[in-house]
């Protein structure tokens, strides 16, 4: 209870003292609550925004160590950016709370929700918390498919447009450049990924159920018997007579899952871990969503083309 109450105390006092800064800036302040989707504001936004990120790069966005100093910062945004579909759910809710910000509450202008339009996989027909951590809204990890993002930089593009109504042919200017970006893009990871549609992999979350259908892969199995539960030896043994007999090769895994665990299992399989991060700047020259794509679909399509 003590820990509570001092973490409440050093939220008021930092909002306090953000209150006290000057709010003049020829910038919208946009607070995204994870890199790719900062990322993607980045583009939409050019030079008529500052944009930061809650969750690191190499955190599970499902559980970010909330911070007094990111109350602060959701204080004096303009604008908040989240994923939606229950992915913050475990820790955002209190830091809007403590936020007190009338700007970034819901159904505002500047409150986007990037899975507002985006056509859900993985809903469940009941929720019960006895299949583990699974989201009512379905999968939320939907921006590794690129036709998903951008619906997503449409969406950001019209709520900056309300907010700064005087820059909006920027943004739309901004939203056409990197809309055709993605196009010329999502052809060529079309291209690379092409020769492998069917193939099969392993992932150690459900967490690539998006790229997967939109590049023709078919996932056999996931490490953790159950979302966000850690994988047993009985689930791992069954896994592996899965993996052999659909002859998958492959094991995606992210930076904060249990890599060792991956490594156990492909050694009696004859499969490669592949570390494949679905964040900017996890990886070495991953700055954009672009980048973290790119590397992405090169690290997969070498992966896969290796067990060929």
């Amino acid at each position: 209870m003590r820990s509570i109450n001092l973490y409440k105390a050093a939220a008021l006092a930092l909002v306090a003292l953000a209150a006290t800064g000057s709010s003049a800036s020829a910038q919208l302040r946009v607070v995204a609550t994870t890199p790719d989707l900062a990322s993607v504001a980045r583009e939409v936004g050019g030079d008529r925004v500052s944009v930061v990120a809650l969750a690191k790069p190499t955190e599970d966005p499902h559980y970010v160590d909330a911070k007094p100093s990111h109350i602060v910062t959701l204080n004096r945004a303009d604008a908040l950016i989240e994923g939606g579909a229950e992915l913050e759910l475990g820790w955002l809710p209190p830091l809007l709370e403590n936020s007190r910000n009338s700007k970034i509450a819901a159904g505002a202008p500047g409150r986007i929700v990037a899975s507002e339009g985006i056509k859900m996989l993985e809903v469940p027909t009941s929720f019960d918390r006895s299949k583990g951590d699974v989201h009512s809204l379905g999968n939320p990890h939907f921006l590794i498919d690129p036709v998903n993002v951008k619906i997503i930089a449409r969406n950001m593009a019209n709520h900056f447009s309300q907010i700064d109504p005087k820059n909006a042919a920027t943004y739309s200017g901004n939203l056409a450049r990197f809309t055709t970006k993605l196009d010329a893009k999502y052809a060529d990871w079309q291209r690379q990924l092409a020769p492998y549609r069917g193939a099969k992999i392993v992932t150690y979350h459900k967490d690539f159920v998006y790229l997967a259908d939109r590049f023709g892969l078919s996932i056999v199995a996931e490490l953790e018997p159950k979302p966000g539960i850690a994988p047993s030896p009985a689930h791992l043994a069954q896994v592996i007579g899965k993996m052999k007999a659909a002859n998958a090769k492959v094991i995606l895994v992210q930076p904060y899952q249990n890599r060792r665990t991956a490594e156990t299992v492909a050694r009696q399989t004859g499969a490669v871990v592949l570390d494949a991060p679905q964040q900017p700047g996890a990886a070495k020259n991953t700055t954009t969503y672009f980048d973290m794509m790119d590397n992405l679909v090169r690290t997969l399509a070498s992966g896969l083309g290796a067990q060929k």
